[in-house]
């Protein structure tokens, strides 16, 4: 017998050899037709692995993220099995899970058409009805593993590179190469779509030989799908490089370069309202305003660990004498400003805010409208506290983040990656002992704060630990915005200090944070959770004044000046165009209110209102109005459902 200790904390006491799919169904009948996988002291296993230790067991379902991805993994083999019956002459690479489905990489002479995608699908379907168990084979050598995969080259040359044990999965006539775990069973992917078809480069290579990239979507069930291919159409509606466009917001131009986003000036309305609304937030918790140099000597960086950390990401600039880089982050900056003054124990906290733009070589083809951009803005904020501080600090940062999240409608439905080092401890600065004080202290701070956060190995900066916030948009999609991070390191490498108590010099700790992260990639998150109907006091245009005739134009533009003059951001639509056009454009841009003014306006000093969801809320004063927009807009209220 074994002792089988589950999440909940409560223990059984079972045969040795037990698997997690028999201890799923002992558990219950509905757990042990959603089971996938079982995690075993932590790590992952196949269902149909026997128990034969004492060990903490966990059924593994599609509700977890480690789910998803066996279920996503398996679907892969689901599309490759397909098409080996399908193309028997086809070679497959590789066929991983991602954030959001899977792909697979094959060889095949001729691209897929829609045809054959619809054929490819066709025999998923009927896998999936076959209910095909899923065996795992261990290999002894490599050259077993070799015999299993003779046919496959890309395979093979895995094989060859491989340092770790070999397994091979197979179901039917189907084997693939892979370390699992897997579902248990074909039967259990009853719901997926082949997606879109690419090319990808042999690892990512240019110069290996350019493969088509499969991808596709799967569930345990038909409604799931439903949902994820409804969210899909709505986020094309959303697309913020779309909406971008038509609302005109920013501009992309080759002659300035690719990632390199030109904010028109209702983007930077949009923009200057966001840093306007984290500056209020901060000013008020003693944080200062900086300025930085976009540019500074290479060395700043080589004491930082920059320019070994970011390489070939680096812009540099040769000047007449000297050789420069454009900065790749603000915090080598702050530290030369803060270790310009002497500061006591009584001093700390020092805390400065300062929104600068960091420039970075990414590749072309990762670069996205405003999502992924070389020029990036941080709504950049930096502190020098003592240990004993740290806690406070960050509770007042998670208070910031609550509250701004709370104004932008992302604040129901979050969770917080804590990011620690991982195992290749050479991918981080910093003695062992000073990470264990970092990440033991943002820990302690995490349940201070009764944040819902995960320990996340390998996640960290490689300068300390952070606590990542995971945030979900309109559409539940989830984006890691804002950032706490502790950092012992950076102050070691600068030599930075205070005078303690006892007047000996001791070391700061530095916390980084952002709230909403870089303010192009937030803005690109904006515009589509709010697909482009922005609330009040974001919103670029916020009334739109029509006239049913030209002969109004001189009241509409009286009543433009008094509210240009109580600060709101307002238009004339001066067109020959019918009302109904000019209020369906004025919709069409998304314009929160719409004032038609014409003969009896005129007479009773009035507006006639309407919103751009096309309810009319009839004739209103203009004081009245200009009094209830300006609360709105002061208020930051949300939108209505619209």
């Amino acid at each position: 017998m074994i002792k089988i200790e589950l999440p909940d904390g409560s223990r059984k006491e079972l045969d040795s050899g037990i698997t997690g799919q028999q201890i799923a169904e002992d558990i219950g009948q509905r757990l042990a037709q959603e089971a996938l996988a079982v995690k075993v002291d932590g790590t992952l296993k196949d269902l149909t692995a026997p128990i034969t230790a004492n060990a903490k067991v966990e059924i593994i379902t599609f509700e977890q993220e480690e789910g998803k991805n066996i279920f996503w993994h398996s679907s892969a083999h689901l599309l490759a099995h397909a098409i080996k019956r399908i193309f028997p002459d086809a070679k497959l690479a590789v066929g991983p899970a991602i954030t959001e489905g899977f792909y697979y990489d094959i060889d095949v002479d001729t691209p897929f058409t829609t045809e054959d995608l619809e054929k490819i699908e066709a025999e998923m379907k009927k896998i999936v009805e076959e209910k095909i168990d899923v065996e795992r084979i261990e290999c002894k050598t490599k050259d077993e593993a070799r015999a299993l995969q003779k046919d496959e080259p890309y395979k093979l040359q895995i094989i060859d590179e491989s340092v770790e044990n070999i397994t091979v999965y197979k179901q039917g006539d189907f084997q693939d190469l892979c370390r699992g775990p897997h579902l248990p069973n074909t039967k259990k992917i009853k719901s997926f779509k082949i997606t879109k078809v690419a090319g990808a480069y042999w690892k990512g290579d240019e110069k290996n030989k350019q493969l088509q990239r499969v991808y596709g979507i799967s569930f345990p069930d038909k409604k799931m799908l439903k949902d994820y291919l409804f969210r899909i159409e709505e986020a094309k509606k959303r697309d913020h490089v779309k909406l971008g466009k038509e609302l005109g917001l920013f501009v992309m131009s080759e002659l300035v370069g690719s990632g390199l986003p030109l904010l028109a000036p209702k983007g930077m309305i949009i923009r200057n309202e966001i840093v306007r609304y984290l500056w209020d937030l901060h000013k008020s918790k003693g944080y200062e305003q900086i300025w930085t140099p976009h540019i500074a000597k290479d060395v700043l960086y080589k004491t930082s660990g920059h320019w070994d950390k970011f390489g070939d990401e680096l812009f540099k600039v040769k000047g007449k004498s000297e050789e420069f880089v454009m900065k790749p982050m603000n915090c080598p900056h702050h530290m030369q400003i803060y270790k310009n003054f002497n500061y006591s124990y009584k001093d700390l906290p020092i805390r400065y805010f300062e929104p600068a733009t960091v420039y970075r070589d990414e590749k072309s083809g990762e670069l996205h409208g405003l999502s992924r951009v070389r020029a990036l803005t941080q709504d950049d904020g930096h502190l020098f506290c003592r240990i004993d501080q740290i806690k406070q600090e960050v509770k007042t940062i998670v208070g910031i983040i609550r509250e701004f999240y709370e104004t932008i409608g992302m604040n129901d439905d979050y969770w917080v990656s804590l990011s620690v080092r991982g195992d290749d401890k050479s991918k981080y600065l910093g003695s062992d002992e000073v990470w264990e004080i970092a990440e033991q202290s943002l820990q302690e701070a995490a349940d201070e704060n009764q944040l819902n956060y995960k320990r996340i190995e390998g996640e960290a900066a490689f300068y300390g630990p952070k606590l990542d916030f995971m945030f979900k948009d309109a559409l539940g999609r989830e984006w890691q915005l804002a950032t706490i991070q502790c950092d012992f390191n950076l102050p070691e490498r600068f030599d930075l200090s205070y005078t303690s108590e006892n007047n000996e010099k001791e070391r700061p700790v530095v916390i980084h944070r952002a709230i909403s992260g870089s303010l192009e990639r937030f803005m690109s998150v904006l515009i589509e959770h709010f697909a482009g109907k922005f609330p009040l006091w974001l919103s670029p245009v916020q009334v739109k004044i029509l006239t049913v005739a030209d002969r109004f134009l001189q009241y509409a533009d009286e009543v433009a000046a008094q509210m240009r003059d109580m600060g709101i951001r307002v238009e004339v639509d001066r067109r020959s165009e019918s009302v109904s056009k000019k209020v369906r454009d004025a919709q069409m841009q998304k314009i929160n209110y719409i004032l038609v003014v014409g003969e009896k306006e005129v007479e009773d000093k009035t507006v006639t209102v309407r919103t751009r969801n096309n309810e009319v809320l009839g004739p209103q004063a203009v004081d009245e109005f200009i009094g209830h927009i300006i609360a709105e807009a002061t208020d930051r209220t949300l939108p209505k459902d619209e």
